[in-house]
């Protein structure tokens, strides 16, 4: 009786040390054998959101940005700390949201 007990303990079932490579590789293949197609490219999923953000940094919100960006810019100049960077950021500004967007569009269209 005692011999039985000492081997019901000693044996941990399936998750043993044992059989971890086994169980790894079983799962592997589910995975792989299990796993759907992925296609790049035909997900519509986010082409409004995208559309409209787009439509947006290009058109009326990008000048705003732009022209908030500059007079944040101009009271920052007019406090008396003058810097390079405070005429700088907003012609970066205004340059990053005028181009930006096709760049980055056309970047990540490429990638995928």
């Amino acid at each position: 009786m005692q011999t039985m007990s000492m081997t019901m303990t000693k044996s941990r079932g399936l998750f043993r040390k044992e059989n971890l490579p086994l169980m790894g590789a079983v799962a592997f293949l589910a995975f792989v054998v299990l796993a759907g197609p992925a296609f790049a490219g035909t997900d519509t999923t986010f082409d409004t959101a995208f559309t409209k953000f787009t439509a947006f940094l290009e058109g009326s919100g990008g000048k705003i940005i732009t022209i908030i960006s500059l007079a944040l810019g101009l009271v920052g100049m007019a406090s008396g700390r003058f810097s390079l960077g405070q005429i700088a950021l907003p012609v970066g500004v205004g340059i990053g949201v005028g181009t930006g967007v096709p760049i980055v569009t056309s970047t990540v269209t490429a990638v995928i």
